[in-house]
């Protein structure tokens, strides 16, 4: 036995895995276009650097791993994946493609888009490490603003601001609502003004570009929280009442854990998306692929 184990070559590990898959010297060797015995004297070399057996060759005629073999085809399997890797991403740069991209989402995209958005995204650029980011309001063009992301999908800004591009990407509805036992989720329309007495649970904007902006805020009396879910939870158990997109809400809706509100002079509306970049440092494909899919959503829907 050796003191210290020798480094093997990749194209050893190469062969020791081919073996491995096909179950015999002789397989490994048409896969590989080589020689029976070039197969054999090199697993023999790498169990001689190694300092121990990775097949049982007096048992079976057909090779079996031993046990060390077993724990060295584990640790073959990771730094070949390891090296395939480091190869596709070095390919993907030398192609242009983008090594991560930092992608920020606004709370109230719907997570069918986000889901469909991410998960299509990994099976086309799965060398690319992709760092999500999920804020409200202002706080997503801000991200992209300050370089901490390379692609934004922002809700409606009503202000202009140099050097960014914005492709409009759809839209999602708003409506007011409640628990079923709050004051304002009776059945007959309520009086003009009157959600304005209750507690409304508000999104915070987190951001600077529209922190001390409020919107569609109506009532005298707010909290304010800085996470959808949050809110979500808050209305259905009866602590205020606000506005939420429907796909969030339609399942607690149906169920009756939720109704719509039926308020004369504020009946919800329209939350617009935008798909944001800095014009002075676009996104490169990865980037740009993932605004086209979500505006490729909008066109199937």
């Amino acid at each position: 036995m050796i003191a210290d184990p020798g480094t093997p070559t990749l194209d050893q590990l190469k062969v020791f895995l081919t073996v491995v898959e096909v179950g015999s010297f002789a397989g490994a060797a048409r896969k590989l276009h080589r020689a029976t015995s070039v197969v054999s004297y090199t697993i023999a070399n790498l169990e001689m650097q190694l300092g121990v057996a990775l097949f049982d060759r007096k048992t079976t005629r057909k090779p079996q791993l031993t046990d060390a073999g077993r724990t060295v085809l584990a640790e073959a399997r990771s730094i070949t994946n390891g090296v395939n890797g480091l190869r596709a991403k070095v390919s993907g740069l030398l192609h242009g493609l983008e090594a991560e991209v930092h992608l920020a989402l606004d709370v109230m995209l719907p997570a069918d888009r986000v889901v469909d958005a991410l998960k299509t995204f990994r099976e086309q650029f799965p060398t690319v490490t992709l760092h999500l980011h999920m804020e409200a309001l202002g706080a997503v063009t801000e991200l992209v603003i300050n370089k901490k992301a390379v692609v934004g999908v922002s809700g409606p800004l009503d202000m202009g601001l140099d050097g960014l591009e914005r492709i409009r990407v759809g839209s999602v509805q708003l409506i007011p609502v409640a628990a079923p036992t709050h004051p304002l989720a009776a059945e007959c329309p309520q009086l003009p003004g009157i959600a304005r007495e209750f507690v409304q649970l508000v999104l915070s904007d987190r951001s600077t570009l529209t922190g001390d902006k409020d919107f569609a805020v109506v009532s005298t009396r707010t909290w304010r929280l800085a996470d959808l879910g949050a809110k979500h939870m808050l209305l259905k158990e009866g602590i205020g009442w606000g506005n939420m997109p429907i796909p969030m809400v339609q399942a607690d809706l149906e169920a009756g854990r939720l109704v719509v509100l039926d308020l004369p002079d504020f009946k919800g509306g329209t939350y617009t998306f935008d798909a944001v970049y800095r014009t002075d440092s676009p996104p490169g494909p990865a980037g740009r692929w993932l605004i086209e899919r979500f505006g490729q959503q909008v066109a199937k829907a």
